[in-house]
């Protein structure tokens, strides 16, 4: 029986790496991702040099209603889900009261609603095929108090523990969920610029996508429960737990004031 990966926020950044890192095991795609984004021409480039079927489609998460079209796509095509990767996601840099209501919103539905509902919808399809696993991508962000990133990081540590608890309940089920939270990757241009002029510290916990593709593929089919992925990532997991709260601050205080300033 043919079963399919399907993959949000699929046409930039992780999400394109996470797709090409599938391509590349020959698991059958179903790409979801924002219209114009250059999804059709990624879909075709994977289907000719990797010789899987691939299925696209090109919609605004941010619109509760776009869950419900990939799920009837889904059931229309009688499509066969063993995977789920929870990618799409809206990052954030600015001080709360200067971010805009209708931003705020959208960042909370694309992060938090998404996510829950489409896990939601696809969990019939996904027991039907188990063994199988959900990969919700969370961040360190979740973990940590970071000024200018407090909605974008509420968001994550919500997925943390919606995917740590949703893992227990699925466990007699067939079905488990694993959860990858990195710290910064270069996803952009901008983020590429950002990261390189940040401390020694935040600089080596920086990850390429394609790294890190590969860490959340094989910890999804390893079916592990919350993976930190970099050396030096697990090492400020470990100094969170160690560092008083006074240092924290400062250190945090530090790196945030190296982001370029919004043109």
């Amino acid at each position: 029986m043919k079963t399919y990966i399907l993959i949000t926020g699929a046409s930039q950044g992780l999400g394109k790496a996470l797709a090409l890192e599938c391509a590349t095991r020959k698991m059958n795609l179903i790409l979801i991702a924002l219209p114009h984004s250059g999804l059709g021409t990624l879909s075709n480039f994977i289907e000719d040099n990797f010789n899987v079927e691939v299925h696209f489609m090109e919609l605004d998460l941010s619109a509760t209603k776009s869950c419900y079209e990939i799920f009837n796509y889904v059931s229309d095509k009688k499509l066969q889900i063993q995977y789920l990767v929870n990618n799409a996601g809206v990052l954030s840099r600015g001080m709360f009261n200067d971010l805009s209501d209708d931003f705020v919103l959208k960042q909370i539905e694309v992060n938090v609603t998404t996510p829950t509902l489409l896990t939601k919808l696809l969990l019939d399809n996904l027991k039907g095929n188990r063994p199988a696993s959900i990969l919700n991508i969370s961040s360190m962000a979740g973990f940590f108090a970071l000024p200018k990133k407090q909605v974008y990081g509420a968001t994550k540590a919500y997925l943390t523990s919606f995917s740590k608890s949703l893992n227990k309940e699925l466990k007699n089920d067939g079905v488990s969920v694993t959860t990858i939270c990195p710290g910064g990757l270069n996803t952009t241009t901008r983020l590429c610029y950002q990261n390189r002029i940040m401390g020694w510290v935040t600089r080596k916990s920086v990850l390429n996508p394609e790294e890190a593709a590969k860490i959340a593929i094989d910890s999804m089919l390893c079916r592990k429960k919350v993976i930190v992925p970099g050396f030096v990532n697990k090492c400020l997991m470990a100094l969170d737990w160690i560092l008083p709260e006074a240092i924290k601050d400062w250190l945090t205080i530090r790196e945030i004031n190296k982001f370029p300033k919004p043109i």
